[in-house]
């Protein structure tokens, strides 16, 4: 159904004008989510399910839950911005979209139950509740990782931002289930107000919660509740997430050492401060980072290396206003900046990293080719550097004009430029 649903959407778009299409958009993507739910047949009512939402830290958040309650023993389905999984069977989201329309969470979670799922962690944006994406998941329990700057121009402001996440809050709130769980960042003044919704459990979580913390370049240890938590992610925007993750475990009844167990073993996230490592004698990083929160937090979990920092400014024609600032971080923070291509879309994108050098004191050095701006990185590296490679994280993609879309994937060209490294500096020997 979901295939020929979106076939059908697709070729009508190519033949009903724009100006008829606009004005029935809202109506046409309700009735959607209605027909479609009720096609695989509300299949969210049999499942529990788990929405993660927040500016950042949703889709490792998610992986964290979804490890949590495969070791609680429950069958579990995960459908994230990184890809989707049912239980050990995983495939990438390619689609450059966290929660794809017409019916496609539908089809994913009918496919879920007839693999024997009883639990679903889905990833749910702002941009998808445009859309009426939100609709139909019954959810059982959401968390807000946090509520920062973005998306500003899609909604039109930052307050109408922070609304739409109240929407899906409020979905939460009016959801048939006889359990709806909130767990909420109280440490930021939005997400924080969302912990008054109409809930049968608001549940806060803050930094002060968390005990014994230290870390590395490979990982965060802390001790929550008395139990200690060895984190295989770096940062404390991490351990935070896993705060989240298991006050959202205890509030299902999973205890905490057994959220702890899981976290200490949690596999790699793909595109999540993902270390890259082929031998070389200094760090290479790749993250999806691409809001000035994110790269700040991102850089803060290397505080006593040499950095030397590649980014761009994710999304064309959008969030101009972080432009300057994300530059501004980076020239502050890392010992060489690289500018380049990110996804322009049908922007010039030698004018978004232009407007990126405005916020930066010194000149950056600005290589558009994205291949060769790694390849410039790596060889700048001294013995104990960090290269840190933001801004595309697991994207499948550079976007370009008119939909043009050209197959990337960071991780594998930074091993491709590392041998390509090794090559030269063993035949220079």
């Amino acid at each position: 159904m979901y295939a020929f649903i979106d076939t059908l959407v697709r070729i009508l778009k190519k033949v009903v004008p724009e100006p008829i299409v606009r004005p029935l958009r809202p109506l046409y993507h309700r009735m959607l989510a209605f027909l479609m739910a009720l096609a695989y047949g509300f299949p969210a009512r049999k499942l529990t399910v788990i929405g993660i939402t927040g500016t950042k830290g949703k889709s490792t958040t998610a992986e964290m839950v979804f490890a949590i309650l495969r070791a609680a023993g429950h069958k579990t389905a995960l459908l994230s911005t990184i890809r989707f999984a049912v239980e050990d069977a995983s495939e990438p989201n390619r689609y450059k979209m966290t929660l794809q329309g017409r019916g496609f969470a539908q089809a994913f979670m009918r496919k879920a139950l007839a693999a024997g799922c009883t639990h679903l962690v889905i990833e749910v944006t702002s941009e998808s509740v445009l859309q009426y994406r939100h609709q139909f998941l019954d959810l059982d329990a959401l968390i807000v990782t946090n509520i920062q700057r973005e998306h500003i121009e899609s909604h039109g402001s930052f307050e109408k931002y922070v609304a739409a996440k109240r929407v899906i809050v409020d979905t939460l709130a009016a959801s048939p289930k006889a359990a709806r769980i909130l767990v909420a960042n109280s440490d930021i003044p939005e997400s924080r107000a969302f912990l008054s919704a109409r809930v049968t459990e608001a549940i806060g979580f803050s930094e002060r919660e968390l005990a014994d913390v230290s870390g590395d370049t490979r990982g965060i240890r802390f001790s929550y509740a008395g139990t200690p938590v060895s984190l295989p992610l770096p940062g404390a925007f991490n351990a935070m997430n896993a705060l989240a993750a298991m006050k959202l475990g205890e509030a299902l009844g999973v205890p905490v050492s057994t959220s702890a167990a899981a976290l200490t073993a949690l596999p790699l996230v793909r595109g999540r401060v993902e270390h890259v490592d082929a031998d070389q004698d200094f760090i290479v990083v790749i993250d999806y980072a691409h809001t000035p929160d994110s790269l700040r937090a991102l850089y803060s979990a290397f505080p006593n290396e040499r950095k030397i920092c590649v980014l761009g400014n994710t999304g064309g024609g959008r969030d101009t206003w972080k432009r300057p600032e994300m530059g501004k971080i980076a020239d502050e923070v890392c010992e060489q900046v690289i500018l380049t291509n990110e996804d322009p879309y049908d922007e010039d994108p030698r004018a978004i990293v232009d407007a990126m050098a405005t916020g930066m004191r010194r000149a950056p050095t600005i290589i558009m080719d994205r291949r060769e701006a790694i390849r410039a990185a790596l060889r700048m590296a001294r013995p104990g550097d960090a290269v840190l490679i933001s801004g595309k994280g697991t994207d499948p993609f550079i976007m370009g004009p008119k939909g043009s879309k050209t197959p990337w994937d960071d991780a594998s060209v930074v091993r491709e430029e590392l041998g390509r490294l090794h090559f030269l500096r063993s035949k220079a020997r």
